[in-house]
């Protein structure tokens, strides 16, 4: 190492070669953003101005939508502007604070469609406590808790990255800084990193996926039970959120989790995209849009900024 030069940034090689398929990727990539924003930032302006929306699930739904945007602003806008310029250069200090970024809001998003499960079942299983158990208190509570417990997850796997040396090759096969990227290009013996985002992953994904695989079984089999419950109505509320939620996790273990002498460059960069850019893009679609209380609040709010206009 004493021979070695230390690496001053990194080269993003994620968007592909040539000019026709560098306005693809740019157009894939910006569609999918605007797409994004204005769905969730569509979503946090109703359930602010309507006080019928002014309820724990529209809360977190709120949290979440403001997650997702600043979630998605993380890596898509510069991969738009790495496609249309083909500049792919990021310092190590642009690098370490995109990872901090993503992993935080990886970690949140996580832990806040863990409480929206968790929301769901109080409400269908025991909609008496409803109002005691997801108290302003509690749900504000939860809000903070998770974004503490991101912060300390993140910084523990960031600060372990950056400890390392990086003196070999500076290219990262993706469209933006990702940990497993940077522990197979270090030069330094990455081993217990590996073994710290291991027990990591699986202890807050698996804790977090059983947890809600838990609920939605309760909530599947009090209202298979009850003959008052329309089942088809619980299934199409909690079926989307499952897949999300599935796509996010798999998609995410599978990069995080595979061996890196296993690594698909292009496989990394799909199942990358599925866990930084699907969920952001359809959680306002599984979550909001299709909820009746939400359309007819949409259509208020529209209502009232177009006679407001007049």
């Amino acid at each position: 190492m004493t021979n070695s030069t230390m690496v001053t940034e990194f080269l993003l090689l994620g968007s592909p070669d040539g000019w026709n398929m560098r306005v693809l990727s740019f157009t894939v990539f910006l569609l999918t953003y605007l797409g994004t924003m204005l769905g969730n930032l569509l979503i946090i302006t109703v359930t602010t101005s309507d006080q019928n929306l002014h309820k724990p699930m529209y809360f977190f739904l709120r949290n979440l939508s403001i997650l997702d945007m600043c979630y998605i602003s993380t890596t898509v806008p510069s991969a738009c502007v790495n496609s249309i310029t083909g500049n792919r250069a990021i310092s190590v200090a642009g690098c370490a604070t995109q990872i901090f970024l993503v992993i935080f809001c990886a970690c949140v998003e996580m832990l806040f469609l863990t409480i929206m499960a968790w929301d769901r079942y109080v409400a269908i299983c025991q909609p008496l406590q409803y109002p005691i158990i997801m108290n302003p208190q509690f749900c504000v509570g939860m809000t903070l808790a998770s974004l503490f417990s991101g912060l300390v997850y993140t910084g523990v796997h960031t600060g372990n990255t950056f400890r390392l040396s990086f003196c070999q090759s500076n290219k990262v096969h993706q469209f933006f800084c990702d940990l497993p990227s940077l522990l197979r290009l270090s030069c330094s013996d990455t081993t217990s990193n590996m073994v710290l985002l291991l027990v990591s992953v699986v202890f807050v994904c698996g804790g977090c996926f059983i947890f809600i695989v838990t609920s939605y079984i309760r909530i599947f089999s009090t209202v298979l039970k009850s003959p008052t419950r329309a089942p088809s109505k619980a299934f199409s509320t909690c079926t989307p959120h499952i897949l999300v939620v599935s796509i996010f996790l798999s998609s995410g273990t599978g990069v995080y989790l595979r061996p890196s002498a296993s690594s698909d460059t292009l496989q990394d960069m799909l199942l990358s995209a599925c866990y930084t850019m699907v969920p952001p893009f359809l959680n306002p679609l599984i979550y909001s849009l299709r909820n009746k209380q939400v359309k007819e609040a949409v259509r208020r709010v529209i209502g009232r900024q177009l006679f407001s206009g007049r």
